[in-house]
């Protein structure tokens, strides 16, 4: 499948400024769009400290003059730079790794490893090549379970309160 250009760009861009895109997330109308961008410390780790406000300030106006002159975006669209939160979204592969031994919640389509929709458990890690990815989970009960990465249609790290 091919990657969004103007993904692709900001991901440049923001990884130039010592973070990571975790997404960006379109909103709005064609008039008036609105552009989310979350971002975080390429270091980040739970329960830890992770973007502040003056870091998603300066990303945002490092990123402004890139989107300003683009042609294909209207003059009337909204920047808004933020971190991914507690519970961030697992998305690629090197998230997988990083967060390796954190809690999380994954999601799919269809059933998952025979158990069901929703799992949550402990990331053991990550195995295979590009697009045959498995992700290893530890889940309640001790039961180490592997989930085709192709099959996740949504993960995120499980914080507890």
């Amino acid at each position: 499948m091919a990657r969004d250009p103007l993904v692709q760009e900001l991901e440049r861009r923001v990884e130039g400024l010592g973070f990571e895109l975790v997404g960006l997330e379109r909103a709005g109308s064609r008039a008036r769009p609105i552009l989310r961008a979350y971002i975080d410390r390429t270091d980040s780790r739970p329960g830890e400290p992770g973007v502040s406000l003056d870091d998603c300030a300066r990303v945002s106006r490092e990123l402004e003059p890139f989107l300003d002159a683009r042609e294909d975006l209207s003059d009337r669209y909204v920047l808004e730079v933020s971190s991914p939160g507690v519970e961030r979204p697992l998305v690629r592969r090197r998230d997988w790794e990083r967060f390796a031994g954190s809690e999380a919640k994954v999601r799919g389509k269809e059933p998952l490893a025979g158990k069901g929709r929703t799992l949550e458990g402990v990331i053991v890690g990550i195995d295979g090549a590009e697009g045959e990815e498995r992700v290893r989970l530890r889940l309640p009960g001790g039961e180490e379970v592997e989930v085709p990465l192709a099959e996740i249609s949504g993960a995120n790290l499980v914080y507890r309160w």
